[in-house]
């Protein structure tokens, strides 16, 4: 029996239900945040009745956890194009910064809400293991462009992955705001930030 023929199982269906109601709730979520969100609400900004969304969802809670590890599942390869097609560290550099603007024009509503839902795992117990899973993830994929970025300079890291993380991930949240803002020059601003502290995440090259 070849591929195109194996028929689809029950569970390969309830999958791609649940991806597809991920989908559509992810528009409505990314708008109105966690807390203004309710079943009700995500059911009608969608094409899908509230009794279909609890059908597949038990809660709100259980929705948006899958709803952000769908979203990050993709994003978390966002750079991946940069680190591979970059042969220089100033080439990198640059790419990296136009990757980060680029995202934050246009999938500003999406990083909104995973701020917002990490903010909130600090009072939802429930949120916890999923935030910080997720978190992981983005710092892996950080600490591959500083990994190499370091390589391509012939220098060693100056900063642990968690810190790397945390110093970008810092600049991208505020350069974030300040779009939300309507703040002029913030993505510039930013790319100027990471072209900046860039060489601050490497030794010194006597230092290796």
């Amino acid at each position: 029996m070849t591929t195109a023929t194996v028929r689809r199982t029950p569970a390969d269906k309830h999958d791609d239900r649940r991806r597809a109601l991920a989908d559509s709730a992810l528009r409505t979520l990314g708008e109105l945040g966690y807390a203004r969100a309710s079943l009700r609400e995500i059911a009608n900004n969608s094409e899908f009745s509230h009794g279909v969304v609890h059908y597949y969802f038990h809660d709100k809670l259980e929705l948006i956890v899958y709803c952000v590890r769908q979203y990050k599942a993709t994003c978390v390869h966002r750079y991946d194009g940069v680190v591979a097609d970059s042969t220089t560290p100033e080439g990198l550099v640059a790419a990296f910064a136009d990757k980060l603007v680029e995202t934050i024009v246009e999938e500003a509503p999406m990083h909104r809400l995973w701020y917002d839902l990490r903010s909130q795992s600090m009072f939802e117990a429930d949120l916890r293991e999923a935030v910080l899973g997720i978190d992981q993830t983005l710092e892996d994929m950080i600490w591959r462009v500083v990994s190499t970025y370091a390589e391509l300079s012939g220098r060693a890291p100056a900063m642990t992955p968690h810190v790397a993380y945390g110093v970008l991930d810092g600049l991208f949240q505020q350069a974030l705001l300040g779009h939300l803002c309507e703040q002029e020059g913030v993505l510039d601003g930013l790319r100027t930030q990471v072209r900046d502290l860039m060489p601050m995440v490497l030794l010194p090259a006597q230092s290796r």
